[in-house]
């Protein structure tokens, strides 16, 4: 017998989530994935002077808008063949980087490790150690780093002036140049960082996780809060639950003088491919959305107002290659030829993405003290630029969520068209055309739920797993 659970809204998730299961024998057979709330960012956009992008485009999120304030100006670059100035690339990825970091520390202290906490998993050996680091404002764990995480993003301030939503990035740089006082300040800042992450988070040198290239060296792990998710993904065999399509995108973070810090392609099978832009597809059969599949720079949003079936998500379906693909930091690590991230792929589920963001953790932190120490007070840090009156571009990072792409046309000097492809919107796309679900709606197929359960617990893992911004998905 199958029954139907409407699960959501979620706590803890930005933004308005809104799940429909299907259960039969006490598993999810199906599910479709709803983002509920419309906010039409790429419709405001049109017929305004492209520079309002870098203004409007970041208050998408408050989370992530240096992830949008770079992918904006970096559309808007191509769009006038502008190449940024060394230094001005090099204080934008600190920017990014700061901000990705202080993302997936939230993420893991706030969003996704207090579940443990929560009584129905009293009795097990580690539920008093979840409750006492990471319950809802009051676990010493959680509460430790969020308080290095505010002090962490006075960087933003030295850099950008505020955050979120810094004007600082520009096409040609940043708009600020950093003295040899500001230089010291972001180290030192970096410095105690480090100081909690190897306390805290891992109990030990950040290259010693950093350096874990297997998974037996990383079940050997013993240190910080790391140690006890571990212990907790064990215990609750984490590993195989919510397992994604083994497809993952990464159009490498962190671009700096032509080269990214981290490899871009599509990894599948044991082998990495170049990932061609070109080849993304915006379906929109099942999202309220009217018009037809087409690529982001010749795409449209017409909402369908009257929210006809078979649709049921304002969310499009991007796909690769007519393929659903997985993007975040463990697609990151996977396609950078991280060995654990790859050992991890075996897995591919909720064990695999937490570790993906740890391992990404203790990475940017050693990548972020190496790019201050770069820093040069007496070099330029913006190029001039022109606004084209007619062009198009594109602008792709990787947000702390996964691959982000901003593509820009400009006709008579105004936008004609603005289309965002983000992170969320790969990963918690509707079906398509041909009936495949998205990748979390894959994801969720096999997973427990009890009788009378209507919050399942497991569903939560799996989706927190793979920390949805619904806000940027309904941009």
């Amino acid at each position: 017998m199958t029954r139907q659970l409407l699960v959501g809204p979620f706590n803890r998730v930005e933004g308005d989530l809104e799940i429909q299961l299907e259960i039969e024998n006490g598993r999810v057979s199906a599910a479709r994935v709803n983002s509920p709330l419309f906010r039409g960012f790429e419709m405001m956009m049109l017929g305004k002077d492209p520079r309002d992008a870098l203004t409007i485009t970041p208050r998408i999120c408050g989370i992530c808008s240096i992830s949008q304030s770079a992918a904006a100006a970096l559309a808007l670059a191509d769009s006038g063949g502008t190449r940024m100035r060394e230094q001005g690339a090099l204080a934008m990825s600190i920017l990014h980087g700061v901000e990705n970091l202080a993302d997936h520390v939230t993420h893991f202290s706030l969003f996704f490790m207090p579940d443990f906490a929560r009584p129905v998993y009293a009795g097990r050996a580690w539920h008093a150690r979840a409750v006492a680091e990471f319950t809802a404002m009051e676990g010493s764990t959680a509460r430790t780093l969020v308080e290095a995480r505010a002090k962490l993003l006075h960087i933003v301030g030295l850099l950008g002036g505020k955050w979120p939503h810094t004007l600082a990035i520009q096409p040609g740089g940043v708009t600020r140049a950093p003295d040899a006082r500001d230089r010291m300040r972001i180290l030192t800042s970096l410095r105690a960082f480090r100081r909690v992450l190897e306390t805290v988070m891992f109990g030990d040198r950040l290259e010693a996780f950093a350096g874990l290239d297997s998974i037996a060296a990383l079940e050997a792990w013993q240190g910080g809060a790391a140690r006890l998710f571990l212990e907790i993904a064990r215990d609750l065999d984490l590993g195989p639950l919510g397992r994604g399509p083994g497809r993952y995108l990464s159009s490498g973070a962190y671009p700096m003088n032509g080269v990214h810090t981290t490899r871009a392609g599509v990894w599948s099978d044991g082998t990495v491919r170049d990932f061609d832009p070109a080849a993304i597809v915006e379906d929109v059969s099942h999202a309220w959305m009217l018009g037809g599949a087409a690529h982001p720079e010749a795409g449209v949003t017409a909402p369908d107002e009257d929210m006809t079936a078979p649709a049921y998500s304002w969310c499009k379906a991007p796909r690769l290659g007519g393929a659903t693909i997985e993007v975040g930091a463990l697609a990151r690590q996977v396609v950078d030829g991280h060995p654990l991230a790859l050992a991890l792929t075996a897995e591919g589920g909720v064990r695999a993405r937490i570790v993906g963001r740890l391992l990404e953790i203790a990475r940017t932190q050693i990548w972020l003290e190496d790019w201050a120490t770069r820093l040069d007070p007496s070099a330029r840090f913006m190029s001039a630029w022109t606004l084209p009156d007619s062009g198009a571009g594109a602008g792709l990072v990787e947000a702390a969520r996964g691959t982000l792409g901003h593509w820009l046309r400009i006709e008579k000097g105004r936008i004609a068209g603005y289309q965002i492809v983000a992170p969320t919107t790969w990963n918690f796309s509707p079906r398509d055309a041909g009936g495949v679900p998205g990748p979390v709606e894959a994801a969720l197929v096999g997973t427990p739920v009890g009788a009378g359960d209507e919050t399942p617990i497991a569903v939560q893992h799996v989706v927190r797993s793979f920390d949805p911004c619904m806000v940027c998905t309904v941009h």
